[in-house]
């Protein structure tokens, strides 16, 4: 006799493999550039795009929408751990900090090193994974850049092994930074970095 599942398949339908759930779920976010002037908010214009939990539905989006680098200029991109907001004001994130790539617009492989991050953040490849927040790629007018967001800018041991992590999973040889989010919002362009890798 049929188990109950095959039994409730139509004549010539194939039953559906079982879904390879991820450790936690992740959202996409996108800013949308077009606002950003009017704005009254930083962050008003961002949305969530989708939350996903397994790996059939991360490739299900990620298949359908653009490459970062066809974002138009003043674009941000990002991927989160679910119920983790892109901002510095997001609890998790407040006492955190940032690892960043930048180089030239066009020059560079954005939409590689945005896939292999992220497939490393889902993947749980890095050792101190409960300190990602997220990743964050921006597009610019004359520069891209991807920021792997953290949650404790204060622990060094956790924050160095997360960076040289990731340059070794985007087999990357330029040095990065990490700038602390506290340091940003005081300093502004001017925050220097807090640690190198």
């Amino acid at each position: 006799m049929a188990n109950t599942e095959e039994a409730e398949l139509e004549e010539g339908e194939i039953p559906r493999a079982p879904k390879h759930r991820l450790e936690r779920a992740w959202t996409f976010w996108y800013d949308n550039y077009t606002a950003k002037s009017k704005q009254k908010t930083w962050g008003s214009s961002l949305r969530p795009v989708y939350t996903f939990s397994t790996v059939e539905d991360f490739w299900g989006i990620y298949n359908n929408v653009i490459q970062p680098s066809q974002l138009a200029h003043g674009a941000d991109f990002h991927c989160f751990k679910a119920g983790i907001e892109p901002k510095w004001e997001d609890p998790i994130c407040a006492r955190g900090g940032k690892w960043s790539i930048t180089s030239p617009r066009g020059k560079s492989m954005t939409d590689t090193l945005w896939l292999y991050t992220v497939l490393a953040m889902i993947g749980e490849q890095f050792t101190e994974s409960d300190e990602i927040c997220g990743v964050v790629v921006s597009i610019r007018t004359r520069l891209e850049k991807l920021a792997l967001w953290t949650k404790t800018a204060s622990n060094e041991g956790a924050q160095m092994s997360i960076g040289k992590q990731w340059k070794d999973l985007l087999d990357y040889h330029e040095k990065i930074g990490f700038i602390a989010h506290e340091d940003a919002k005081r300093d502004d362009k001017a925050a220097k970095n807090k640690y190198n890798a």
